[in-house]
């Protein structure tokens, strides 16, 4: 059997703020996805393409 950690870690693993969902523009109607606005999903890509490996 595997055990789980339980853990709880204060700060968290990930800075969600800048995450491209941070500034939602609209959310799409039917699916209720968060749509981010343009500059989050420009600077989405450019992360992207500066970390590909």
């Amino acid at each position: 059997m595997i055990r789980k950690s339980k853990k709880y870690y204060k700060e968290p693993i990930e800075k969600h703020e800048t995450a491209s969902w941070a500034n939602i523009k609209e959310n799409a109607s039917k699916a209720k996805v968060p749509i981010p606005n343009e500059i989050e999903v420009i600077n989405a890509k450019e992360w992207v393409d500066e970390n590909e490996k």
